[in-house]
């Protein structure tokens, strides 16, 4: 088991999701960190410890999916629960081979907490 705070990342474009996710995980003792896009999220990767990525499909710039690229050049492990509100097959197909997870919006705050604790579980050993 590691002794570290797990710091998450949550990228949107929708403030008020990241905000909800926020709120939902840091009573729960992790760290979270924000991004309003993948292109943020990419810089927040290269500079900060994160162990964990939340990201919307959907966002300008970078689509989840180009972000969860990127990102996985700079840090092949590092686990990603992508969301959306609109996957067609073709879509999930790929969002699949690329995320640890795929979560369809609206998702239940449990369901959150269940699939980020699932990832650093499967990842890190946590508890």
């Amino acid at each position: 088991m590691v002794n570290v705070t797990p710091s998450i990342l949550i990228t949107d474009d929708d403030r008020g999701f990241r905000e909800t996710v926020r709120d939902l995980l840091e009573p729960q003792g992790f760290r979270t960190l924000l991004a309003a896009d993948g292109e943020e999220a990419l810089e927040i990767v290269r500079f900060e410890p994160v162990h964990l990525l939340v990201l919307d499909m959907h966002m300008p710039k970078l689509t989840g999916l180009e972000t969860i690229r990127e990102i996985k050049r700079m840090r092949a492990l590092l686990p990603c629960i992508l969301v959306s509100a609109a996957f067609d097959e073709e879509l999930e197909r790929l969002a699949q081979e690329q995320a640890f997870s795929v979560l369809h919006k609206p998702v239940s705050g449990h369901k959150i907490t269940q699939t980020v604790r699932l990832a650093l579980r499967w990842t890190y050993n946590w508890r």
